[in-house]
């Protein structure tokens, strides 16, 4: 069953997919570039202040004018969801193809570790961002700041292209509706799925809510102010308190496989 779409929408996809119109083919980039602006502001929302927000958008619009020139009108499926696919991996392959990181930030993180580590072995116990923050005498929004954007850092580069592997290829794999892994590839992404879990139990419960309507329901930092009555700027501590504590936790369960397979 083909979607029923507005009689001009319809009139711009026709002369689109017939001869390539590029009158309706910029028609319908306007009408779909709000799409690159949910997602320009979604992602740049977790990097640093040296990446462009300009060339996120411009990575952007090249996922959306791939998704105008593949997207088969008469399958049953909203072209909002599968240019979001393409929107999104195409911004995540141009972050992946650069190192967006500062150098001054990785030698941060460096230094974050060493006194995470350091501490640890000294209290017998996990610590938190603030006594890291005293002992390097540094705010401790810093050392949060900091570490997730190392975070997402190694987020994006679990997004490697295989050996040999085109950018079509990628890009299929990318928005495929449907996958059959590999029961190797399930035995991961169940163990991941478990240590994501149990990680999330460890956050208290208004960090699991912030987390959960920012996520899964998608609204903004302002909107889950207003629900819970915080200010934005206490919502956006309260997330970035939440993805230290994650990436803390996963990163101590690695570890622990490394030991039990050492």
């Amino acid at each position: 069953m083909t979607l029923t779409l507005p009689m001009d929408e319809q009139t711009h996809w026709k002369r689109w997919r017939e001869s390539r119109d590029s009158e309706s083919g910029s028609e319908l980039v306007k009408k779909y570039m709000h799409l690159v602006t949910y997602h320009v502001q979604r992602i740049s929302a977790h990097l640093p202040s040296n990446v462009s927000r300009e060339e996120l958008k411009s990575l952007g619009t090249l996922g959306l004018l791939d998704a105008l020139d593949k997207f088969d009108l008469s399958r049953n499926l909203k072209f909002d969801t599968y240019a979001s696919f393409r929107i999104r991996g195409a911004i995540i392959d141009g972050l992946r193809k650069e190192d967006w990181l500062p150098r001054n930030t990785r030698e941060k993180v460096k230094e974050i570790e060493s006194v995470q580590n350091s501490l640890e072995q000294s209290l017998m116990r996990h610590v938190t961002a603030e006594e890291i923050a005293q002992k390097m005498g540094i705010p401790e929004m810093e050392v949060v700041k900091t570490m997730n954007e190392y975070f997402y850092a190694q987020v994006f580069s679990i997004h490697e292209h295989a050996p040999g592997e085109d950018d079509e290829d990628h890009h299929t794999y990318v928005i495929k509706d449907e996958q059959t892994p590999t029961p190797e590839e399930q035995m991961v992404k169940n163990e991941w799925l478990d240590e994501m879990a149990e990680a999330i139990a460890e956050l208290s419960e208004k960090e699991q809510l912030v987390l959960s309507l920012f996520y899964d329901e998608e609204l903004t930092l302002t909107d889950i102010g207003h629900i819970l009555e915080l200010s934005t700027s206490r919502i956006s501590q309260i997330h970035s308190k939440a993805l230290f504590k994650l990436r803390r936790q996963l990163f101590k369960a690695d570890q622990r496989k490394v030991v039990m397979h050492s």
